[in-house]
């Protein structure tokens, strides 16, 4: 059993303090709120075997999150003599986090709770040309959807805000694809919190996506996995040991250095290859987004265009298999899932074993997190800072 380590109860982690919080809490309270998370409904006095914490501990600290209404207590199952152990659950009443996801010609916006079940999702096609009219229509749809959900933006902990780039600068400016110039080299955390009214955390979408997968998909299954983000450009994230790996400057994951010559870079497995194919053979595409919503496997163009970009396709996933030693890697970003469905049975791993015995594969698979898992990831991490180890 893995057990998760003692933190000071007195230590306060400046970077999870958010607008609207009260307080920060204790590195043992999120041990005990990261616990339940992950079993969903626990016996209170499960808790401590998971822990370095004593029983006295363990209740002390549920006594403190049922008073902050972070959990909530139930009667456990009478299975033999003596008084059952309550149950205890996370509140998903208790706090509420948001994503953003801004894709070059869409946005996403998703609104989580604190067990990270998604409340309302609404995916938008979008000019994200200027971005002072694009912020101010994501306000609009937001405010709207909090309304839905008979929510209080108040009541949100904060925001988690991502778009494809990498990060340049000490500020964690975004360097986006063209159609995203206006958001690029610019410190958009002050002007996005001054828009919400919360505070924001910012992450490049492969990571966020590979995060949301990591939560509510295929982390269910593995714990190291590196994930594929086919959007306008490829990129990717990567999972290690159920954390991302961000690197030291926030860019581990971007798969396309790996492509020096131009030819490569133009056959890399970019969506906005693919479109442009497509509009070559007659097929009115508005964007990679709508290439998402109504992809044909059969329209003329596929198949060139997967014959073409494999090679490339086979480097990114030969070289994490031999590098990362990755138990999955998973296809996933705005790929279409018939999209991933042609792709994956075309990967060739190498041939050569020696004593006739070859390395264990990492296993191929469609993202599985349900919804957007970029947008779901960026409220994810909202609630990892503030609540989760």
């Amino acid at each position: 059993m893995i057990r998760a380590a003692l933190a000071p109860e007195t230590v306060h982690e400046e970077e999870a303090v958010l607008i609207h919080d009260q307080h920060a809490l204790s590195g043992n309270q999120k041990i005990i709120l990261d616990i339940v998370r992950r079993g969903n409904a626990i016996p209170r006095s499960a808790i401590a075997d998971q822990t370095e914490l004593t029983q006295q501990s363990v209740h002390r600290l549920v006594d403190q999150l049922l008073e902050d209404g972070l959990v909530t207590l139930h009667e456990g199952e009478k299975k033999g003599p003596g008084k059952p152990s309550p149950i205890i659950r996370l509140n998903p009443e208790a706090s509420h986090s948001i994503g953003v996801l801004a894709n070059t010609d869409s946005v996403v916006i998703c609104i989580v709770d604190l067990t990270g079940a998604t409340v309302r999702e609404r995916r938008l096609p979008m000019d994200m040309t200027e971005r002072s009219t694009a912020l101010a229509r994501i306000r609009g749809e937001l405010d709207g959807m909090l309304k839905d959900a008979g929510l209080d933006i108040i009541r949100c902990c904060g925001m988690g805000f991502t778009m494809p780039g990498y990060f340049v600068g000490p500020n964690r400016a975004f360097n986006a694809p063209e159609p995203l110039r206006d958001w690029s080299l610019v410190d958009l955390r002050p002007e996005l919190q001054e828009v919400f009214g919360l505070d924001v955390l910012v992450e490049n979408s492969a990571t966020a996506g590979a995060i949301g997968e990591a939560l509510n998909g295929v982390g269910k299954r593995f714990d190291t996995f590196a994930y594929l983000a086919f959007d306008y450009g490829f990129g990717g994230g990567i999972i290690l040991n159920g954390a991302p790996l961000t690197g030291a400057n926030g860019n581990a994951g971007e798969f396309s250095t790996i492509y020096m010559d131009p030819d490569e870079q133009e056959n890399r497995p970019a969506l906005r290859g693919l479109v442009k194919d497509l509009e070559a053979q007659g097929i009115t595409l508005g964007g990679v987004e709508d290439l998402r919503q109504n992809f044909d496997p059969k329209w003329p163009g596929v198949e060139d265009w997967i014959t073409r970009i494999m090679p490339q396709l086979n480097r990114i996933v030969v070289g994490l298999h031999g590098i990362l030693d990755p138990q999955a890697i998973v296809f996933g970003g705005q790929i279409p899932s018939a999209l991933a469905e042609l792709l994956i049975p075309r990967v060739q791993f190498p041939l050569k074993a020696r004593y006739d015995t070859p390395w264990p594969r990492s296993v191929l698979v469609k993202g599985e997190a349900v919804g957007e898992p970029a947008a779901t990831g960026a409220a994810l991490m909202v609630l990892k800072s503030r609540f989760f180890l």
